[in-house]
């Protein structure tokens, strides 16, 4: 529902900083529209690139009254705070941002639109987007995707929040620059408010969640050289129950493993010790091809989120990673997504 002539202020409280505001920081790292306020009491009057390393200029505030000084069109929750609802503080900055006029883009799992307090409020042209809706007209899946003959990559790792949806972003960018027609495909809420088309997996019900899958890489996977399909989740983590769904859905050609340097138990759940990473690596390949009912699909290279390293320790922890899986590995935000790209391109099953 976001348009070009759009200006964005992301409510970002406590989450310039950390995980929660990750989608937050997605929209600041990948869209194309204007961002014209981040709202962070914590970090209000701090530079954005030396806060996150992202180089891009946009003021940081303290609170919706003060970013409507640049007047923005939309007000974008980039929070994902426990239990899926704002704090009543925040609440009442969202109803403030309603009250000035300004349109909504809610990730969130409450949902927003059905809030009396709001539509009440809601001005003439104004709206209320809440991204994660199931969408209409879905089945189950049927594995039609393996007879499409595009690549398909998908991104699996080895916890929750830890960078899948960036890798298959550059992974996209990288494969445009080198002239494949390629279409990144969202499962999640940042995606589409990045506006991508895809569908909120989280939202769908789990009987038609392989199937929605299927019917968004049916949809483009004849018109294009490669599909970018967002990864979800992890096995490994017991919370998760997206990442089997996107394999059956999209019967990927190709997995590409995002693991954070240095993680060894899953974080919402520290009494899990996530497995050495050739161990994860055969768990994804053999509940991939499900004994033989499906086609193979390889890791083919590992994703190495590094945010929190030195570029030094980042390239030790790089070459300690392949040294222990034999596969191509890099942070794709940090040094680029090319040595993942060329990893499936030379794959036996690329043939591009």
């Amino acid at each position: 529902m976001l348009s070009p002539n759009d200006r964005i202020a992301i409510l970002l409280h406590q989450g310039t900083q950390s995980s929660r505001g990750k989608t937050g920081l997605s929209l600041l790292r990948y869209s194309a529209l204007p961002i014209v306020a981040v709202i962070d009491q914590d970090c209000a009057g701090g530079e954005l690139a030396s806060l996150t390393g992202i180089q891009r200029s946009v003021p940081i505030v303290a609170s919706v009254a003060a970013a409507l000084a640049y007047q923005p069109t939309a007000l974008a929750i980039g929070l994902a705070p426990s239990g899926g609802a704002l704090p009543q503080p925040w609440q009442q900055e969202v109803q403030q941002a309603v009250a000035a006029g300004l349109s909504v883009v809610n990730g969130l799992h409450t949902p927003m639109s059905e809030d009396p307090a709001l539509t009440a409020l809601l001005h003439d042209q104004a709206w209320i987007w809440d991204v994660r809706r199931e969408p209409a007209g879905l089945t189950v899946g049927s594995a039609q995707a393996r007879l499409l003959s595009c690549l398909r990559v998908l991104t699996v790792g080895t916890d929750m929040s830890i960078g899948k949806m960036s890798t298959s972003l550059e992974l996209h960018r990288a494969a445009r620059a080198r002239g494949l027609k390629s279409r990144f495909l969202a499962t999640g809420q940042t995606g589409l408010m990045l506006g991508e088309d895809g569908v909120p997996l989280d939202a769908v019900r789990i009987d038609f969640a392989a199937g929605a899958v299927e019917q968004l890489v049916m949809r483009y996977g004849s018109d294009y050289d490669i599909l970018q399909i967002e990864g979800q989740g992890s096995l490994v983590n017991p919370a998760s129950t997206a990442t089997l769904p996107l394999l059956r859905g999209s019967q990927p050609t190709h997995l590409i493993l995002v693991h954070r340097a240095g993680q060894t138990q899953i974080q919402s759940f520290p009494h899990i010790t996530i497995p050495p990473l050739p161990q994860v690596i055969e768990l994804y390949e053999t509940v991939a091809a499900a004994g033989g009912a499906f086609a193979a699909a390889k890791i083919t290279a590992i994703a190495l989120n590094t945010h929190h390293l030195s570029q030094v320790a980042a390239r030790q922890s790089i070459a300690a990673v392949e040294q222990e899986t034999h596969l191509p590995c890099t942070d794709p935000i940090r040094f680029g997504a090319e040595p993942l790209l060329e990893a499936i391109l030379a794959a036996p099953s690329a043939r591009l």
